[in-house]
């Protein structure tokens, strides 16, 4: 899954809304977003004991992801881009992922190390994206685990960790390992996310190689 190459698609569920806020700062929505994100990470940690909080988690995602990217198009629309924004909001982005990835890595859902090893993938990820834009090379999206897939996976996630649980199946025994459905989401963002950041980091000194002498 790698949805960061599909975002001209998002553009006709961004731009009305972008249109309609046109006036608004650009930052004041990146603070939403960041806001909804803490928020998504707090359902996420005290949903274990009330499972309905998954449901309200995988809304405060998606709401979340949906401010992050309506914050830049605002900005693009209204003439308000800056250097200012876009380091606010890589900056705000870092923060969202560690609240809400955070929030189950600590949470009864998830093996602490699975959890701290998939905070690792994602942020490894985020930084070999932009550490290619600060040696000038072109800021890269590409891999298997962009921010975009990571939205939609800790959208449908708690859904379907919620779904389990409704049908008697909370967690799945395999070779004798027990692994919830938040574990497997955990456990791919462990995996692919540091497979992930490898891969940038290959075609970063790729780029780089063909342009130094």
């Amino acid at each position: 899954m790698v949805l960061d190459g599909q975002r001209d698609k998002a553009e006709g569920f961004l731009e009305p809304v972008a249109r309609r806020m046109i006036d608004v700062n650009p930052n004041h929505v990146s603070w939403a977003a960041l806001i909804v994100a803490f928020v998504s990470g707090a359902l996420l940690y005290l949903s274990f004991d009330n499972h309905w909080l998954l449901i309200a988690a995988s809304v405060a995602v998606l709401v979340s992801g949906y401010f992050d990217a309506l914050d830049g198009k605002i900005a693009k629309m209204a003439g308000k881009a800056s250097r200012r924004g876009d380091y606010l909001d890589h900056v705000f982005d870092r923060f969202a992922d560690v609240f809400m990835i955070g929030g189950v890595a600590v949470s009864a859902w998830c093996d602490p190390y699975l959890g701290m090893l998939a905070l690792v993938g994602v942020l490894l990820t985020s930084y070999m994206g932009t550490q290619a834009q600060a040696v000038g090379a072109p800021r890269l999206y590409a891999g298997l685990l962009g921010r975009a897939d990571r939205i939609v996976l800790m959208t449908l996630f708690p859904i379907l960790q919620f779904v389990a649980l409704q049908a008697g199946q909370g967690s799945f025994v395999l070779n004798g390992l027990e692994f919830t459905v938040m574990e497997i989401m955990m456990g791919w963002f462990a995996l692919v996310g540091n497979l992930t950041a490898v891969q940038r980091v290959i075609v970063t000194w790729r780029a780089m190689s063909r342009e130094d002498p």
